[in-house]
C-alpha cells in the first residue's frame, strides 16, 4: 500500500526531505500560493501548526505556480513572505507542479492518478489530510478554511498510531 512514506520532496532551499519522518502524525497537505484569494488561509494554517504541533499535527505547504500564475516568485520570496506575513512554522517545499505530466510522484498519489482514478487539483489552498500511518484520508477543495477540518484532524490525532 503506498503511503506518506513512499516519498521525499524537497524543501524550500533545496534539501531533501523524506516524507517518511512525519509517518506518526497528522499531516494536512495543501497545494499553496502568495497571491491568491485564498492566501488568508496561511493564517488559519498556522493557528492549528501552533494549536496541534505538540499533540502530533503539522502542515506541509507546497508552492504551486498552475492556477492564476499566482505563486510567481522564487523559493527564497516564498518562505519570505510566508514568515515575514504570516509567520509560518511550518515546513514549506520547493515550487512544483501538482497536476500534469511534470506533477512529483506525491502528488500523482494525491491526486489518484497512480491508481486510475486521477481527480486533479482545481485550485490554489486544495487540503489533504494524512494518517499518521500516512494513508490519505480525506481531501478538502479551497474553500474549506482550516478551522473547519478540525474535527476530522481531532478524530486522527486522538486515534491510536
Amino acid at each position: 500500500m503506498t503511503t506518506l512514506a513512499n516519498f521525499t520532496a524537497n524543501l524550500w532551499a533545496g534539501r531533501q526531505q523524506p516524507l517518511a519522518d512525519y509517518i506518526g502524525q497528522v499531516v494536512l497537505i495543501v497545494n499553496t500560493a502568495s497571491e491568491c484569494g485564498y492566501t488568508r488561509q496561511y493564517a488559519g494554517l498556522q493557528e492549528l501548526q501552533e494549536a496541534l504541533a505538540a499533540r502530533g499535527f503539522t502542515v506541509l505547504a507546497f508552492p504551486c505556480n498552475q492556477f492564476g500564475g499566482q505563486e510567481p516568485g522564487d523559493a527564497a520570496a516564498i518562505a519570505a513572505f510566508c514568515s515575514s506575513r504570516f509567520g509560518t512554522s511550518f515546513p514549506l517545499f520547493e515550487k512544483g507542479d501538482v497536476n500534469g505530466a511534470a506533477a512529483s510522484p506525491l502528488w500523482r498519489w494525491l491526486t489518484g492518478v497512480d491508481n486510475g482514478h486521477p481527480h486533479p487539483v482545481k485550485w490554489n489552498f486544495t487540503k489533504f489530510l494524512i494518517d499518521r500511518k500516512g494513508r490519505l484520508v480525506k481531501r478538502y477543495e479551497p474553500a474549506a478554511e482550516p478551522h473547519e477540518l478540525l474535527p476530522d484532524i481531532e478524530v486522527l490525532l486522538n486515534a491510536a498510531a
